[in-house]
């Protein structure tokens, strides 16, 4: 199953997804928006803001090509993603969860009018690596996986079935570039193919 080439379930199990993650953030207060997420050096501030602007940018791209244009998720690029993230992350737990709220109501409205539309111009690029038709599973990875990485309870037993039978041939797809020295590599081989013990030490760079 690729939900890439699937915007259509991709749509739906995102916006199941960002119910559950707005389900979890609705009450936050303050003290809770200022505690360390579990990424390092990301407040969970940090990342509920990633995911308000994470949905803009992927809004951006599907109303664009709605439009026949084809652009990337930032403008400005990493930079600009970045400094979005650092502006918004102090600000008060009532803003942060308002302006999530907002981003992912209006990305599921872009996605009900993609979908009326057929989901058009799924080829663009936008300079990134997939096509705009896979910005919904992208969508939801970044939902799933940052819902985690708040540390609010939401663990990975509790990620949807399609979307682990999505999600986990592509990460391991990516292990061989994000493992580090040549032994290290021989001996994650050794594991996925039942020849031992998965070696303490294996580091992957994060996804």
């Amino acid at each position: 199953m690729n939900l890439e080439n699937d915007p259509e379930r991709a749509s739906r199990l995102c916006r199941e997804a960002q119910a559950r993650l707005m389900s979890s953030v609705a009450n936050l207060a303050d003290p809770e928006v200022r505690a360390p997420s579990r990424l390092p050096g990301w407040s969970v501030g940090h990342v509920l803001t990633h995911l308000a602007r994470n949905a803009d940018a992927h809004a951006r791209r599907l109303t664009s090509a709605l439009n026949g244009q084809d652009v990337p998720k930032y403008a400005s690029g990493e930079g600009q993603r970045r400094d979005e993230i650092e502006d918004g992350a102090g600000r008060p737990a009532v803003q942060i969860v308002a302006d999530l709220h907002t981003s992912m109501s209006h990305l599921e409205d872009v996605f009900a009018r993609s979908s009326a539309a057929g989901w058009p111009n799924g080829g663009f690029l936008g300079g990134g690596h997939y096509g705009v038709s896979g910005c919904p599973a992208h969508r939801l990875r970044e939902v799933e996986m940052h819902h985690v990485d708040l540390g609010l309870g939401y663990t990975p037993l509790d990620w949807p079935r399609e979307y682990v039978d999505w999600d986990l041939p592509m990460l391991l797809s990516t292990a061989p570039d994000r493992l580090g020295n040549p032994a290290e590599k021989r001996l994650f081989m050794a594991w996925l193919a039942g020849r031992g013990p998965l070696d303490p030490s294996t580091n992957l760079e994060p996804w």
